[in-house]
């Protein structure tokens, strides 16, 4: 057998059942009664479905984990990537452009293979627990101007970094490198202005207490904003959520308007000086650069699999090419990635304690951001008790008992 497909298959398994213990682990580190430090804030009940609502999440994520993990790897050995490269080379087009219907299509088969896992999820998983306010109109609207903006977006990108490799010779990786981050960079000031209002609607925070209360302590801070917004989040979730947008002069506050219901307007301000001492301390800047390390990476990388003879016999191919390449190397890369994303959480997870510490500090007190923190977590159903190996894999955030044990210890 190819050793490539060997490697290939050994790959897509050994992620699968990674995946799998570490959904059950998380599912067996459940404990029967809330830790101490929630007493005050989830009753037996609550706290009885944020466990039902993990549960419900890890059925539906397996599923679906199992069935892409079997279809793919049927696809593959059937010979599927093969078929699509040549229904791709029959419509007579160029290299760049029979790329771009290679990749689009596959993306989309990849999109249609996890579409009934998305559907259930929100329309049954979220409406048994009383999150989902999205109809199944604004479900496809959602999809279709995701999908526009991959056309519009995406594909102009993939284009460029097709025709990079194509004619810019070793040097490919470098050029497609500094394109992309080029790319990506535009896109941070583009997105609030023209993307995210495709999506929701943004409205200027009415003036009042909430308003005075946030400039307040704005000014104190020195920092500059263009202006504070509501988001209209509770159209599909009724879940709470708050974040910054853009840079510079540019940013904005904004607030999901379940976020303005559910807090006090001092739980509002501490949850802003959390995410406002992501920008004092440099965070964003500091992952922003991680990113670019690792774009770079990975275009370096992916220079050296390019044209590989005995990875395209795995993937049954009877043509060589670069837009192939690309695909293929997200199999190889992905154990690569893995490692990566593990080192991006750890200081991801170590920023969160940082910016807690100094919302704590600037605003001269722990307990509205202690308070704002277990509203959040409660309402959003959170799982308090995550295995540390789930932590350690997929979370960005410290679990909430360790952020609330830390904001204990250093009181202002």
């Amino acid at each position: 057998m190819n050793p490539w497909l060997i490697c290939i298959l050994f790959l897509i398994f050994s992620q699968y059942f990674l995946e799998l213990c570490v959904s059950l682990l998380n599912i067996k580190a459940l404990v029967p009664t809330p830790p101490q430090e929630f007493a005050d804030a989830v009753s037996p009940e609550d706290y009885a479905r944020s466990q039902q609502y993990l549960r419900a999440n890890t059925f539906v994520s397996l599923i679906d984990n199992t069935a892409v993990t079997v279809i793919t790897t049927l696809f593959l050995l059937a010979g599927g990537f093969n078929a699509v490269d040549v229904w791709a080379r029959s419509l007579g087009f160029g290299t760049i452009p029979t790329g771009l219907i290679y990749i689009g299509a596959l993306l989309l088969l990849s999109l249609l293979l996890n579409l009934p896992s998305s559907l259930y999820t929100t329309f049954v998983v979220e409406n048994r627990f009383g999150f989902n306010r999205m109809s199944l109109r604004i479900f496809i609207g959602d999809l279709l101007k995701s999908l526009l903006l991959a056309i519009v977006i995406g594909g102009p990108i993939l284009a460029l970094i097709l025709w990079f490799f194509e004619h810019s010779g070793p040097m490919a990786w470098l050029y497609c490198w500094i394109g992309v981050i080029a790319v990506v960079i535009v896109l941070q000031y583009l997105a609030p202005v023209i993307i995210m209002p495709l999506f929701n609607t943004f409205t200027p925070i009415a003036d009042g207490p909430l308003k005075e209360a946030i400039l307040a302590y704005t000014s104190q801070q020195n920092f500059t904003i263009q202006g504070i917004f509501t988001m209209d989040g509770s159209k599909r979730s009724t879940k709470l959520n708050a974040f910054f947008t853009g840079f510079g002069r540019f940013r904005k506050i904004v607030f999901y308007d379940t976020l303005t219901e559910k807090l006090s307007e001092q739980e509002i301000v501490a949850v802003l000086a959390h995410e406002m001492g992501h920008c004092k301390l440099h965070h964003i800047a500091k992952m922003l650069f991680a990113t670019v390390l690792h774009t770079g990476l990975l275009f370096f990388l992916l220079s050296m699999t390019l044209n590989n003879n005995g990875l395209f016999q795995a993937f049954g191919m009877e043509n060589i090419s670069i837009y192939a390449s690309l695909i293929f190397f997200g199999y190889l890369f992905s154990p690569v990635n893995l490692l990566l994303t593990l080192v991006l959480n750890i200081f991801s997870r170590r920023h969160e304690f940082q910016a807690d510490r100094f919302a704590s500090k600037t605003t001269g007190s722990a307990e509205n951001l202690i308070s704002g923190l277990k509203k959040l977590s409660c309402t959003n159903l959170s799982n308090l008790t995550p295995h540390p190996l789930y932590v350690v894999l997929h979370s960005s955030h410290p679990p909430l008992l360790e952020r609330l044990k830390a904001l204990s210890k250093n009181r202002f």
